[in-house]
C-alpha cells in the first residue's frame, strides 16, 4: 500500500466510521429494503416514483457502505508519540497571521475528519501541506487564491 491509499484517522474518527458502518449494514439497510418492498408491492414499476426513490436510496447506501469499508481497511491511526518538535498529522498548532497578528489554532487531520469551523484541516489541503514538517518559530507561506499568506508557528502540541 502506498501513502496515497492510506486514510489518516484519529482512533475516535475510526470508531465513528465503524459505528456508521454497523448502522448502515444493519438498521439502515433493513429500512431501505422495507421501503423497496413496499414500493414493489404497488405494482407498475414504469411509473412508480416510490420504487425509483427506494432504488436510488439503496444504491446510495451500498455506495457509502463500500466507501466506508475501503476507508476502514486503509485506515492508519494518527500516532502521537510525544514528539512535538515538528508539525505532523495529528498536531494542533497555534499560529499567528503575520499581516494582521491574528492568532488561529489548527489541528492537522486526515481528509475524513475535516471540520473547518472547528479548525480541523486536512493534511492534503494547501494549508495543511504548508505546515507539515515545519518547526515552532518558523514562518510558513501559504498560497491562496487571494495571494500568499504568512503564518508564524507559535506552538505545536497533540490533543489526541
Amino acid at each position: 500500500m502506498n501513502n496515497s491509499d492510506k486514510t489518516y484517522l484519529t482512533a475516535e474518527g475510526l470508531q465513528k466510521l465503524r459505528d456508521e458502518l454497523v448502522y448502515l449494514e444493519g438498521e439502515k439497510r433493513k429500512e431501505v429494503a422495507q421501503k423497496l418492498e413496499e414500493a414493489l408491492a404497488m405494482g407498475d414499476l414504469s411509473e412508480n416514483a416510490a420504487y425509483d426513490e427506494a432504488k436510488d436510496a439503496l444504491e446510495r447506501l451500498e455506495r457509502r457502505i463500500a466507501e466506508l469499508k475501503v476507508i476502514i481497511k486503509n485506515a492508519e491511526i494518527i500516532q502521537t508519540d510525544g514528539d512535538v518538535s515538528e508539525v505532523k498529522i495529528g498536531a494542533t498548532i497555534a499560529v499567528e497571521k503575520e499581516e494582521t497578528k491574528e492568532e488561529k489554532t489548527f489541528t492537522i487531520v486526515g481528509r475524513n475528519e475535516v471540520a473547518p469551523l472547528e479548525g480541523r484541516i486536512s493534511n492534503e489541503s494547501p494549508l495543511g501541506q504548508a505546515f507539515l514538517g515545519k518547526k515552532k518559530g518558523v514562518t510558513v507561506t501559504v498560497k491562496t487564491p487571494k495571494g500568499d499568506v504568512l503564518y508564524k508557528i507559535k506552538k505545536i502540541s497533540f490533543k489526541f
